[in-house]
């Protein structure tokens, strides 16, 4: 009767527990107790995928051979399936089974390694993709890399044309005009996006701005019921407004109402939409009540809300805030309505001082829709107290183009 063992299976915790399996490629060695085996393990033992990492070496007085558990040369049977190892002990007749990993021992030739790697280095993917279809590309694949080939443009040789040009427009220009003309499109392309929409190739003064781009007629029509009420305030009321601020444009043309019943009624809504933005431009954030107060009519309200606001996100909610640039936009649409409203002048001194910004902000925006300035008269010849000494701007074709400012800091003298 044959003798019976039993099997107890061994746990191991670590990988450098495992048994090692190895099999030469090009045959089998004869003598393997004459081979020095050394393994190699990583030296990263943070990232998992490396202090796996195995070399195995095997080294005679002719040959060396190398074999590794990854990359393109490991097998691919470690990861597929678990390898065990049996070692039975005669005298208890018990078998210990303890995991295993193979590995495939290659020759290594002295120089072969090196002359792959700087293959590899120097050839690059596409390169290598290019060469497969030059040798086992159809004849579709090849005419498109032909195509592709042709098409290509040397780095070296686009880059030395740009340079060459550029040159030869500095040259021409001169580095000083084209400091001015880039500062200029710079200036007019961040004042572009806030201005209204502007023809200054119109054949009247009114349609350089068009009314019905700043208010719209369907906005103009809901407004009727504020604009009555505007129309009917009386001299105490309009006191209160004065003194109250923010609405002093809205009050110097109320005061100074047509007696025409059409252009009163133009001029009293026209005067509320303009109070609508002053109030919408000294806020930060907008609530939906906002001019409900003075009975905004909700169509005109999200035309202020999406023409004037950007939204947020701030506190798990929407909210619509207005921003500097939007400030701006506030400013430039003010100044066109108030040029319908005022013959087409307006007066900048009263617009900064209800808008809350200062008076050279509002004096460049109006230089950005091309407006000519009419500066207070100085001199000895001035009565004082008599002269005004607000500055106004006006609409005259053709629109002003007003040079780029270039601030400049002083130097300090030495003493």
């Amino acid at each position: 009767m044959a003798a019976s063992c039993s099997i107890v299976c061994c746990e191991e915790d670590k990988d450098s527990d495992k048994a090692v399996i190895f099999r030469f490629s090009n045959g089998s060695v004869r003598n393997a107790e004459k081979l020095d085996f050394t393994m190699y393990t990583s030296a990263d033992k943070v990232n998992p995928r490396k202090k796996t990492r195995r070399i195995l070496v095997a080294e005679s007085k002719r040959l060396s051979y190398v074999g590794q558990n990854f990359g393109t040369e490991a097998l691919k049977c470690n990861s597929l399936c678990n390898y065990y190892v049996g070692v039975l002990n005669k005298q208890t007749m018990q078998m210990e089974l303890h995991s295993a990993q193979l590995f495939n021992l290659q020759p290594v030739i002295p120089g072969e390694n090196t002359v792959v790697d700087n293959e590899e280095t120097t050839e690059t993917y596409r390169e290598k993709v290019d060469s497969l279809i030059e040798a086992f590309g159809t004849n579709k694949q090849k005419k498109a890399l032909n195509s592709r080939r042709l098409n290509m443009v040397d780095h070296h040789m686009l880059h030395q044309a740009v340079v060459k040009a550029a040159n030869t427009v500095i040259d021409e220009k001169g580095l000083h005009a084209l400091q001015q003309e880039a500062a200029e499109m710079e200036s007019q392309a961040n004042f572009a996006l806030h201005l209204p929409p502007c023809d200054a190739h119109a054949d009247t003064l009114e349609n350089v701005y068009p009314l019905d781009k700043l208010l719209s007629p369907v906005d103009f029509k809901a407004l009727e019921e504020a604009g009555s009420k505007m129309a009917a305030l009386t001299a105490e009321e309009l006191q209160t407004m004065r003194e109250s601020g923010g609405v002093l444009c809205v009050v110097k043309h109320l005061e100074n109402l047509p007696g025409d019943d059409e252009a009163r009624e133009k001029m009293a809504r026209c005067a509320f939409y303009l109070s609508m933005l002053l109030k919408l431009s000294r806020q930060k954030s907008l609530s939906h009540k906002f001019g409900m107060k003075e009975g905004c009519p909700r169509i005109v309200q999200n035309t202020l809300f999406r023409t004037f606001t950007v939204e947020t996100f701030t506190n798990g909610r929407i909210q619509n805030m207005v921003s500097t640039s939007m400030r701006v936009k506030l400013a430039a649409y003010c100044l066109a309505l108030l040029l319908h409203m005022g013959d087409m002048t307006a007066d900048l001194t009263l617009l900064h001082q209800d808008m809350s910004l200062s008076e050279a902000r509002i004096v460049e925006v109006a230089k950005s829709m091309g407006l000519t300035l009419a500066k207070p008269p100085r001199g000895k010849n001035v009565v004082a107290g008599l002269h005004d000494e607000r500055k106004k701007a006006s609409l005259i074709l053709p629109l002003v183009k007003y040079d780029a400012f270039v601030e400049r800091r002083k130097r300090k003298k030495m003493h």
